[in-house]
């Protein structure tokens, strides 16, 4: 059965082509693409889109824009398989992508989430590793291809509190699973977060193999860069993050409850971004020599 690619767009048209590509090129071609398309006003995308007469290719576009959580439910609705991918309009699947997904997905079929191996790139589609995705690679489980890491429950929440180690547009979701669930509203930064959690909360599974088949491209314009400057990202982040405290602690999820207040990386990050910020207003103070 097809597995769903579900592409919210809004963003560099450049960008998006090679996304689009890199998913037609998979070597496991048993899939279907639909681009959800939230009102960007050039119309080259769609134009190029129907320029590829590619059958598995759909184009549907919003009547109003609904931002990013709007979008990403709306790219819910319209799944049809019973596996999606809602892929970033600018990431690239690397070409086995889909067949090593369609491989755990059968090998661990109850699974909610696979997480397959991430490797990060830039505007130039350089790898790069910047301090945050170091963090990332040290908090992800340890697994291998043999044996792929399975967290579930408790263990689950705890692990993603202490920092959440997965690449959104990457997962793999088993469409029962997230309908059951859904996006939490109002959540634009943490929504992949929260959903996480709360199929963790649910009783579902989520199963890791390190091997690397997608590429998450890192850039400045994006939606978390763009709030971490100017304090909204952090804002939801502690709020999500409180609440989350007070849910585990109910749930009786002592561990979950202490990673969920301690929100360590959170916290580094938010440092991180004020020295910066810090050192911006000093260069732009300091006189000329």
């Amino acid at each position: 059965m097809p597995i769903d690619v579900m592409m919210p767009f809004y963003g560099d048209v450049a960008q998006f082509r090679q996304a689009v590509t890199s998913v037609l090129d998979q070597r496991d071609g048993d899939l279907r693409l639909v681009v959800v398309d939230d009102c960007y006003p050039d119309p080259e995308p769609r134009e190029w889109l129907a320029s590829l007469t590619d059958p598995r290719v759909h184009y549907r576009r919003n009547e109003t824009n609904l931002g990013v959580n709007g979008n990403f439910r709306r790219c819910v609705e319209l799944v049809e398989a019973d596996h999606f991918v809602v892929m970033g309009c600018d990431d690239v699947m690397l070409p086995d992508y889909l067949a090593t997904v369609r491989r755990l997905a059968a090998a661990h079929p109850d699974a909610a989430v696979i997480a397959p191996g991430v490797e990060v790139i830039d505007d130039h589609d350089r790898i790069v590793t910047p301090l945050g995705d170091r963090i990332k690679t040290f908090l992800t489980p340890k697994a291998d291809s043999a044996k792929p890491a399975i967290l579930t429950g408790e263990a689950l929440a705890t692990s993603l509190y202490h920092g959440n180690w997965t690449y959104f547009p990457s997962l793999l979701w088993r469409t029962a699973a997230v309908r059951d669930v859904g996006f939490r509203p109002g959540l634009e930064i943490v929504l992949d977060l929260a959903l996480l959690v709360d199929l963790a909360a649910d009783g579902g599974s989520l199963v890791h193999d390190p091997t690397v088949v997608f590429r998450y491209r890192r850039h400045d314009a994006s939606v978390s860069s763009v709030q971490a400057v100017d304090g909204r990202r952090f804002a939801e982040e502690n709020a999500f993050f409180a609440d989350e405290a007070r849910r585990c602690a109910a749930r009786g999820w002592p561990r979950a409850a202490r990673a969920a207040r301690l929100h360590a990386t959170s916290r580094l990050n938010h440092a991180q971004t004020r020295a910066v910020a810090a050192v911006g207003r000093l260069r732009s103070t300091k006189p000329a020599p």
